[in-house]
């Protein structure tokens, strides 16, 4: 009879999507991060790799250099301490959702440096570890990556729409500004003109009029 596989709630999507991280480019998860999601030690998570590196190119796993962990640790404990404040102020420290900060703390510690895995490489986890909880895990692992990847897309495209809008208005305000160029030196020559039509006007209220001599002979005194 088959054991009955147990899947944590660590396993959960949401939560899995929380452990994948963006390093030299590539969308990992760090070694210690899997050991928790399939219930095994890191260690022994590790030791499956090494006896089956063959099936492990640098596409698929790669160690993290200090630069890359100290960051990375940075970021992680943020973005935590930020989720864990927006949750519950009052939570207690042996709270569940404190689980979320296991990779700082995970078993073995960080003396060494961890394996970054990539989507290729946890697919072909489940085939080394060879446990059905390992494949069911890996489900859930898979489908975290498909969710980030659709929401990438979705944040580019709007990118996309925005940035095509904001084209669209600038045009709009070079037209507009266009024409009320135009409009001003329109309204700057007719401006000339009925200026000089005033001017005009006012020679003529200001020529002295001349009395008009009386048409026929003059009769002398």
């Amino acid at each position: 009879m088959t054991d009955k596989v147990i899947i944590s709630k660590e396993s959960n999507i949401e939560v899995i999507k929380d452990h994948i991280y963006e390093v030299r480019g590539l969308r990992v998860m760090l070694d210690r991060d899997l050991a928790d999601l399939y219930n095994v030690e890191t260690r022994a998570l590790n030791q499956a790799v090494k006896r089956n590196i063959d099936r492990f190119p640098d596409d698929f796993l790669f160690r993290l250099n200090k630069n890359e962990w100290t960051f990375l640790k940075s970021q992680i404990v943020i973005s935590n301490n930020d989720a864990t404040t927006a949750d519950n102020k009052d939570v207690d420290a042996n709270d569940d959702s404190l689980k979320s900060q296991f990779v700082i703390s995970n078993r073995g510690g960080d003396r060494a440096l961890p394996y970054a895995f990539t989507e290729l490489g946890i697919a072909m986890l489940s085939s080394v570890l060879r446990s059905e909880t390992a494949i069911q895990v890996n489900i859930n692992i898979m489908r975290a990556f498909v969710m980030i990847r659709q929401a990438v897309a979705a944040w580019q495209e709007t990118n996309l729409k925005v940035e095509q809008l904001s084209h669209k208005v600038d045009s709009l305000n070079a037209r507009v500004d266009e024409i009320l160029h135009e409009q001003n030196e329109n309204n700057m020559e007719m401006a000339i003109q009925i200026g000089a039509l005033n001017d005009a006007l006012d020679q003529l209220r200001e020529k002295p009029s001349t009395p008009r001599k009386k048409i026929g002979y003059k009769i002398g005194k």
